[in-house]
């Protein structure tokens, strides 16, 4: 008798229908497929394609038992179609990630079930029921899983194709998941429920050791993915000095009291920091007091650049407009502050209400539609408060061009900057100089 057959998953990470500042550099590796291609490898065969670095979803899909997507807000419309397309072919179609999670109740009509949460929750389930064939509409559990059962993905799911060289060197990686910082623009306080879960250090250093040796040098690059890496002061005392002496270099999302203490700096550079990401998002307290993020002071901002700085730290600063209290002059404010504090890799964006989130609930009635692709931080899809439409636009094309303009990246990049950086630089000049009034309606 013949051994049964493995069922063949095919996981999608689908890309926007329209153009992006991402397609400008290269995309990071998707470690959320990862971490799902890995729990399946194990009982089924697993093929993954990511749009976003070229790779092309099939039209036909016969060959495969289950089609399984990652969602973001922005790719949600293009998730569509693939789903509809495979669910109209009589395929098993699963749909998980930020969007299903947030808007089950949308994400459901397009099909077979909806994996909100984490995925390592309810695998075993998941997974007994895609081989009995009874796969249910909805899969979530309230039971976060510990941390220290996360496996080391198996990198080989998306680093084999050749269109792979199209993806950030940076190794992806999680210390923590979680933040309870509780921003209402966020999805992470829905997602998580205000929990904060951290991996043993003895865990982390064992998976980037395992890394060195994939990879075969010590000199490796990589990320924490984490949604804010700081929140525990006495594990990253921990973490960053077993890191210091590994010979690798990695960035790092944290919150701006981390930032504040010279101290948290010192020790992150000697663990192998070398680029630190930090929300400033606006340069209005009341802003940020309404946004729910008041652990962002605006007048300690100018010192938290300089404490990064001081230790030869490439800040990566996320600035938003079209908040309430926003007026033109909130654009000049924000340039000025990034010029003359040089910060070396400034990402602008358009607030925008995300699905599901308490800002989405306040900002409703005024959504000027629901037309998820352009939910992606580079369209005004509601009516703003300060300013008229034109003008919000006019300013946030302004604002890019004169940041990206070579004058300005060279102004910026003076210091001892990671080479990635000078690479994103050049090519946000590019995206920057093409964009157009008509881009954002």
């Amino acid at each position: 008798m013949q051994p049964k057959l493995k069922m063949k998953w095919l996981l999608i990470h689908p890309k926007s229908r329209l153009p992006m500042a991402s397609e400008y550099i290269k995309s990071v590796i998707p470690l959320n497929l990862l971490y799902v291609g890995t729990l399946a490898k194990k009982q089924f065969e697993v093929t993954c394609i990511d749009e976003r670095i070229g790779q092309r979803v099939p039209e036909d899909f016969s060959e495969y038992d289950i089609i399984a997507l990652t969602i973001r807000t922005p790719f949600a419309s293009r998730a569509y179609e693939i789903a509809d397309l495979a669910m109209a072919q009589g395929k098993q179609v699963i749909a998980g990630g930020t969007h299903p999670t947030m808007v089950p109740e949308e994400v459901r009509y397009h099909c077979t079930s909806i994996v909100a949460g984490e995925i390592e929750a309810v695998w075993d389930s998941l997974a007994s029921d895609v081989k009995n064939n009874t796969l249910k509409p909805l899969y979530h559990s309230h039971d976060l899983p510990l941390l220290e059962d996360l496996q080391y993905p198996d990198f080989s799911i998306v680093c084999n194709s050749k269109k792979a060289r199209k993806y950030f060197s940076q190794i992806p990686i999680l210390a923590t998941k979680g933040c309870t910082v509780g921003c209402n623009f966020c999805s992470a306080p829905k997602i998580y429920g205000g929990n904060y879960r951290i991996r043993s250090v003895k865990n982390i250093i064992a998976e980037i050791k395992y890394h060195q040796q994939r990879c075969g040098k010590k000199n490796i690059r990589f990320s924490f993915f984490d949604d804010n890496l700081c929140l525990n002061n006495t594990f990253l005392e921990e973490l960053f000095t077993e890191m210091a002496g590994l010979g690798v270099r990695w960035n790092a999302n944290v919150s701006m009291n981390f930032a504040e203490k010279n101290s948290n700096i010192e020790l992150a550079r000697r663990a192998g920091c070398d680029a630190l990401s930090v929300g400033f998002e606006s340069l209005s307290q009341t802003e940020m007091k309404r946004m729910g993020k008041s652990s962002n002071r605006v007048k300690q901002y100018q010192q938290v650049v300089e404490n990064i700085h001081r230790h030869r730290i490439a800040v990566h600063g996320y600035f938003m407009f079209g908040f309430d209290s926003d007026t033109p002059e909130a654009f000049q404010t924000t340039y000025d502050f990034i010029v003359n504090n040089q910060i070396e890799f400034p990402v602008f964006a358009i607030a925008t209400p995300l699905p599901g989130t308490e800002w989405f609930a306040r900002m409703e009635s005024r959504l000027v539609h629901r037309n998820w692709d352009k939910y992606d931080g580079y369209h005004l899809v509601y009516k703003p408060a300060g300013m008229e439409k034109d003008e919000l636009l006019n300013n946030f094309i302004k604002i890019q061009r004169k940041v990206y303009s070579w004058r300005a990246i060279y102004q910026r990049l003076q210091r001892q900057t990671p080479f990635w950086l000078w690479v994103a630089n050049m090519g946000l000049h590019f995206f920057a100089n093409g964009l157009k009034e008509e881009n954002f309606y």
